[in-house]
């Protein structure tokens, strides 16, 4: 069973609240995450069941495609919050209309297409998504800003490193892949809670792929280069709509540089509490 989210206390909805440290600035709704260790990397006995139970599995592991995953390694995390859902059109919106910022491709004028509010924002780079954190913060006095590689692993897979948000199996009713056939993004929580990660995060396999913060490097996770590579990738999480569910496991990662926009890339926001 899953753990029951801790909410702020300033929220009160599925689809957020409005805050009220500075201004009424809409708030995405929050779920916290325990600190401790967990498991981020595929294991050898996570490829192996992969490879025995799915087609597409044996050609990756001939490839070697599954070494950018690995080695598997234990990682003590600290305890922070994460958006429960990625950002709407309708939540991006209000940092719009607030501050004349960009809107992203597909809007009509400054506004997200008629149908469309509880879709996740998509056609954002990094950049976009760090100036939304950036304003996020300011107005509500709380300092948002996009999860790590390892916060968002954490959230997706829980304490036992499942390949997917609900366990080891894929199911297509539990999320929007290519497999399911939308042929498009879905309101974010249409799969919960069969979808939800342990930490009830919604959304973390599958609809569109969200920004970490982190450099695309090769693992153990955390070492850093002593010289940033000369053209740096970010690393995107989760899979979406438009790609095969092998990219949504909760150990898939996939690098895009910092300006780089996409109808199938979004983010959600995460906040530290120490």
């Amino acid at each position: 069973m899953s753990p029951i989210p801790r909410m702020h206390p300033s929220q009160s909805s599925k689809n957020g609240s409005v805050g009220t440290a500075k201004s009424n600035a809409f708030e995405p709704k929050m779920v916290y995450v325990p600190a401790g260790p967990f498991w981020m990397g595929s294991s050898e006995d996570h490829v192996m069941l992969l490879v025995q139970n799915e087609d597409w599995a044996h050609e990756w592991y001939e490839d070697g495609l599954f070494r950018i995953e690995q080695p598997c390694t234990q990682v003590i995390g600290k305890e922070f919050e994460i958006g429960m859902t990625p950002v709407t059109n309708l939540e991006y919106f209000s940092f719009v209309w607030k501050t004349g910022y960009k809107v992203p491709k597909g809007w009509q004028g400054f506004k997200y297409p008629e149908g469309t509010e509880f879709l996740p924002v998509v056609n954002v780079s990094k950049k976009d998504a760090e100036a939304y954190c950036a304003w996020l913060s300011e107005v509500t006095g709380k300092h948002y800003r996009l999860p790590t590689e390892g916060e968002w692993e954490r959230a997706a897979s829980g304490t036992d490193g499942r390949i997917y948000p609900w366990g080891d199996d894929f199911d297509p009713w539990r999320c929007n892949t290519q497999d399911s056939g939308k042929g498009g993004p879905t309101p974010v929580g249409s799969y919960s809670p069969a979808g939800d990660s342990p930490v009830g995060a919604v959304d973390m396999a599958g609809n569109v792929y969200e920004w970490t913060s982190d450099l695309l490097l090769p693992y153990p996770y955390g070492e850093v280069p002593p010289t940033p590579p000369k053209d740096p990738k970010y690393v995107v999480r989760g899979g979406a709509w438009y790609y095969s569910h092998r990219l949504a496991r909760c150990q898939s990662r996939e690098g895009q540089m910092a300006d780089h926009i996409s109808f199938a890339v979004g983010f959600r926001i995460a906040r530290s509490l120490d």
